[in-house]
């Protein structure tokens, strides 16, 4: 008799320490074989937890026709292959891919944006020297109209028409190349 079984004999019999023991003894093994089944962490801790709760609740006989480690293995096992059939059968999707999804969809997002950024980047030097100027000491920098001025030694006035020419110009450009920038 090993020592799953015994503990799990004094549980049946009234000692709640011998169910204690049990999963202290068998939960991580039990968790890395049944991940290795799922490929799910979130999901092989779920079957864990329904296993022990099984023991707990039904208290399965064991028969001792194998060691009392393969018989819970077993009983876990099956645990995690009804979870899979039901999910499967429900068509649901596990939190994980939903994450997964999102995760390449912002990816995705990210990629065009960068790509976005590239093309204004490179559309904006094709412009006068002025005008690459005031864009990015605007845009880029942040720089109020007033701040723009200072720095490039014009009024604000000048810098207003500047920008004013720029946009136009630059979205002409972008619109050359089959772009269409929605903030300018």
């Amino acid at each position: 008799m090993d020592n799953g079984e015994s503990s799990y004999r004094r549980f049946l019999s009234g000692d709640d320490q011998g169910m204690a023991e049990l999963v202290y003894e068998y939960r991580n093994g039990l968790l890395l074989y049944l991940n290795s089944y799922t490929n799910d962490l979130s999901l092989a801790e779920d079957c864990v937890q329904d296993t022990f709760i099984k023991l707990a609740t039904k208290k399965p006989v064991f028969r001792g026709k194998s060691s009392f480690k393969t018989w819970l293995y077993a009983i876990g096992r099956n645990i995690a292959k009804n979870h899979i059939r039901n999910l499967v059968r429900h068509n649901d999707i596990l939190l994980e891919e939903c994450e997964n999804i999102a995760d390449e969809l912002d990816l995705e997002r990210n990629y065009l944006v960068e790509e976005q950024k590239i093309m204004l980047h490179h559309t904006i030097r094709k412009l006068k020297q002025d005008y690459q100027q005031v864009l990015y000491l605007t845009y880029f920098e942040n720089f109020s109209n007033a701040e723009t001025a200072e720095i490039m030694k014009k009024s604000k006035r000048q810098i207003e028409n500047l920008l004013y020419n720029a946009k136009k110009s630059l979205k002409a450009e972008l619109e050359k190349e089959g772009f269409r920038y929605e903030e300018l």
